[in-house]
């Protein structure tokens, strides 16, 4: 693999077709986010408030951005079925030098529950430790969120502890944050 591709441009599952987030995904990137904004907003701070339309095509137009410079891959999750767009996920922070990786993620409100989310996380974490010989993949969460927790633990992810009053919550006031990570061989 060379410096140029380092990350990639999709991924297929059973059931997803998982890649990067380009220029003209605003749209259907602003309906999922609409659609599911009173969930995502108790959560991720760049939902509040919920982005527009060209606000969201500008987010996309800057995770594509920063993924044809190997800095970070946001991968949109789509239904390979049909083709709705269920959530998003990715690999962010890299450090290449120390091949780590934090993995984020959201779902569509209307299809969670489902196990797509869990489905690209896996997806995502088994591409960071074969082909990218990651030696550690973390995701971190706001300990009140028990879903979050719940995916990791289904995905494998072991618990490593909290970091307690390290970050504000979305709704204010100091929130405690739980860490998890996957170590690679």
């Amino acid at each position: 693999m060379t410096e140029s591709n380092l990350l990639p441009a999709a991924i297929q599952t059973e059931r997803l077709l998982i890649r990067v987030a380009k220029p003209g995904d605003g749209i259907v990137f602003n309906q999922a986010v609409a659609e599911s904004a009173e969930h995502l907003q108790k959560w991720l701070a760049w939902a509040t408030p919920t982005p527009g339309i060209d606000q969201s095509e500008l987010i996309c137009r800057h995770a594509y951005a920063r993924f044809l410079l190997n800095e970070d891959l946001r991968a949109l999750l789509f239904l390979k079925n049909n083709g709705a767009l269920v959530g998003s996920s990715g690999l962010h922070n890299a450090n290449w030098q120390l091949r780590s990786f934090e993995v984020g993620y959201w779902g569509r409100t209307q299809y969670l529950g489902a196990g797509l989310i869990s489905e690209g996380v896996a997806a995502l974490v088994s591409y960071a430790l074969d082909n990218l010989m990651a030696n550690r993949v973390f995701l971190t969460m706001d300990e009140r969120n028990l879903a979050s927790q719940r995916l990791a633990e289904r995905v494998g992810f072991e618990y490593e502890g909290t970091l307690r009053q390290d970050r504000m919550s979305i709704q204010g006031g100091l929130r405690n944050t739980r860490v998890y990570s996957i170590i690679g061989n």
